[in-house]
């Protein structure tokens, strides 16, 4: 009996050793495990407020984002064909599909004629780009950000029109090569090159002497 017991001791002795030894394991695993998901959270909460940063800007600039590409879809696995309904069921389905109710129809005509005026406005406002650079171009004179905001929001009430958006607009302009950047103290100004040109072109020419 005292060898049982003894034998039986050394075998709980065994077990619980491995079972503490792989709680420990556990526990430092989930610990890693936590550390390596907050840093992930971190990133991706930072990589979320540049993507808003990125898009306010590309809005500001009146820029149309492109369509991201779709992934490579994978071959579709091979589905058996459906069995053939009985050709009575079917001829019938299709008479049903075919007829529309009227009032369906209705419904259908009154909310493309609703549809079709806002779409057309949509179409025929201008950006913030194009609304920026033609103020400038009828300018002859430099404007700063502010000027431009003021005549802007005289002439669109509606837009709510800020002087940081139009800014970075401007900003945009020069950037491209559309619009070009003065400096007069602490004051920027700006104009495109048809406004520096329209002077000119204003001037009647020398009369020739003969």
């Amino acid at each position: 009996m005292s060898e049982t017991t003894a034998a039986n001791t050394e075998l709980t002795s065994q077990y619980s050793a491995q079972v503490t030894g792989d709680l420990e394991r556990n526990l430092k695993e989930q610990e890693r495990l936590g550390d390596e998901i907050a840093a992930l959270q971190v990133q991706l909460a930072a990589l979320r407020h540049d993507q808003a940063v990125l898009v306010s800007i590309q809005q500001a600039l009146g820029v149309t984002a492109e369509p991201t590409a779709e992934p490579t879809a994978e071959p579709a696995a091979k589905v058996p064909a459906a069995r053939k309904k009985p050709a009575a069921a079917s001829t019938a389905n299709k008479q049903a599909k075919g007829k529309k109710p009227a009032t369906s129809r209705k419904r259908t005509a009154k909310k493309s004629t609703e549809k079709t005026p806002a779409a057309a406005a949509s179409a025929a406002s201008p950006t913030l780009v194009d609304l920026v650079h033609g103020h400038l171009v009828d300018q002859r004179e430099p404007r700063s950000a502010a000027e431009v905001t003021t005549a802007l929001a005289q002439q669109y009430p509606d837009r709510g029109i800020k002087t940081t958006v139009v800014r970075t607009t401007l900003e945009g302009l020069v950037a491209k090569n559309r619009a070009q950047r003065t400096k007069q103290g602490s004051s920027v100004f700006y104009t495109t090159p048809e406004a520096a040109d329209a002077p000119a072109a204003d001037e009647e020419p020398a009369p020739q002497s003969s």
